[in-house]
């Protein structure tokens, strides 16, 4: 499960940025998640994201817990 330690309106926000900040536009982000290793752990998946493609921390981690929130959005339909 994820493991957000901000606010839903910071969660918001930060998402809001992504695209300005790093050119490139959430759903892409949540592609590039899919597509990526299969780590168990929220913080392994924030590693990874943030060393393989330079991302600041708290985008990358507002990127995996918005994967993971969609993921479980999923598997409740």
């Amino acid at each position: 499960m994820s493991q957000l330690s901000f606010s839903a309106e910071t969660h918001k926000n930060l998402l809001s940025r992504i695209p300005h900040c790093t050119g490139r536009e959430v759903a892409d982000w949540m592609r590039t998640v899919e597509d990526g290793p299969c780590f168990l752990r929220f913080d392994e998946k924030v590693s990874w994201l943030r060393h393989e493609h330079d991302l600041a921390y708290g985008h990358a981690k507002a990127i995996i817990h918005e994967y993971d929130m969609r993921r479980a959005a999923r598997r409740l339909l």
